[in-house]
């Protein structure tokens, strides 16, 4: 069983447009999909249309719109009831794939509420195989709750996956974590490198500075590094070497969702028991198929082309000794 957990949920409502975002003028949707998010959530749909067990673990009132959406989706979940609404993230989705995303900060947790919800967390934990801790963490939580819940986690024999930004994600490479992934802007905040020049060097076909990057986390967190890269693919990075997974052109239709489909990709083939370069294949292919398809609902297996992604291994990407 594959475990999530959201601490900042949100109800997802995407506006499909036929032309450019304008600031301050009037446009209409040609679309509107409302449908449960936050990351964790979003791994947990994609792992479930797999076939896979999980469960989603999130703060959220027992009357709250969210908890509706989930049952509609019917995705398992448990939850903290908390004395709030789950937050509402707006997406415009244009025809030419371009995405803006506007989130919502969330509901504060008490100190009471967040101790249920850790207690929660270490609960499920004990019947799963992976705890896939994702998205920001609402006010109220301090930087380094997944810091603290990965490190129980790892000391109980369970795999964990991280998927964090900002301070969140530099207080979680600072320990043990099976796999980090962060985006290009992610990873380049965290290790120290200028993301126009990451984004640059990704743009010209050169991918060891991502790798350098990765190594960087690597040499505190012990795992694997998963850095998604858009429509470039993505680098997965281990102690072994590092590999390039790079999907066909698509024309997106919303990008939201797309790195959490990634990494639900990729748990998916760990399960399999599949090879790293394979993981990342798989990972690449689940998120190229998310960004195909309007707002957050996550593809099926049958939407999904493995076949289509090359994977090299990147030279130059020594074994770590």
């Amino acid at each position: 069983m594959i475990l999530t957990v959201t601490a900042n949920p949100s109800l997802d409502r995407t506006l499909e447009i036929t032309g450019p975002l304008m600031r301050g003028e009037v446009q209409r949707s040609t679309s509107t999909r409302v449908e449960p998010g936050g990351k964790g959530v979003n791994v947990s749909r994609v792992v479930a249309e797999a076939g896979i067990p999980t469960v989603a673990v999130l703060p959220a009132h027992a009357d709250d719109p969210l908890l509706t959406a989930l049952d509609a989706v019917a995705l398992p979940y448990r939850t903290v009831d908390i004395d709030g609404q789950i937050r509402t993230n707006i997406t415009v989705a244009e025809n030419d794939g371009t995405t803006t995303k506007i989130n919502a900060p969330g509901h504060t947790l008490t100190p009471a509420e967040l101790d249920e919800l850790t207690a929660l967390v270490l609960e499920g934990a004990e019947d799963a195989s992976w705890v896939a801790l994702c998205g920001s963490i609402p006010p109220g939580v301090p930087d380094d709750w997944y810091r603290r819940i990965s490190d129980r986690l790892v000391d109980s024999g369970r795999r964990v996956a991280i998927d964090t930004s900002g301070a969140p994600l530099g207080a979680a490479m600072s320990g043990p974590v099976d796999l980090i992934k962060p985006n290009d802007e992610e990873l380049a905040e965290v290790s120290g490198i200028d993301p126009a020049e990451l984004a640059a060097a990704v743009a010209s076909g050169d991918y060891l500075p991502v790798v350098t990057a990765s190594r960087t986390l690597i040499a505190t967190t012990q795992g694997a590094v998963l850095a998604t890269l858009g429509a470039a693919g993505a680098v997965l990075t281990t102690a072994e070497g590092s590999w390039l997974a790079t999907p066909p052109p698509i024309v997106p239709r919303s990008t939201v969702g797309a790195g959490d489909a990634s990494l639900a990709g990729y748990l998916i083939a760990y399960t399999a028991g599949a090879s790293e370069p394979d993981r990342l294949r798989t990972a690449v292919a689940y998120g190229s198929a998310a960004a195909g398809l309007a707002g957050t609902q996550p593809p099926l297996p049958a939407q999904v082309d493995v076949d289509s992604v090359d994977v090299v291994e990147l030279s130059g990407a020594a074994p770590i000794t």
